[in-house]
């Protein structure tokens, strides 16, 4: 049985020094992982190239935003009509105008009490 180990380790011997079929696989594998990587590195890098300069350009735009947000502001603001409460384009279930007598009153300077 003796034999049998050194045969077996005098053919271990003659494999080291030449890389068996799954060294050569794994080597050609690792390098195409490697070269894979460096790829997605790569675009990586370029896609965030692209999205620091959108978020630059949508900054640009915030006073823009900021001036129609005012404009809104301004232009949304309820007449005096609106902020006293009364509601001159109110309509009953019929379609007629639930406030035309208290808008009339309203306009003849009489109370709504």
């Amino acid at each position: 049985m003796s034999t049998s180990n050194n045969n077996h380790t005098g053919t271990d011997a003659s494999r080291t020094n030449q890389p068996s079929e799954f060294e050569l696989r794994r080597a050609a594998l690792v390098g195409e992982i490697g070269e894979s990587l460096e790829q997605v590195l790569t675009q990586i890098n370029g896609l965030n190239r692209s999205l620091e300069g959108i978020i630059e350009i949508g900054n640009e735009f915030s006073s823009v935003e900021a001036l129609w947000s005012q404009f809104e502001t301004v232009m949304g603001r309820p007449d005096e009509e609106g902020a006293n409460g009364v509601n001159s384009n109110a309509t009953d279930a019929a379609g007629e105008n639930v406030n035309a007598d208290a808008n009339y009153e309203v306009e003849r300077g009489v109370s709504e009490r």
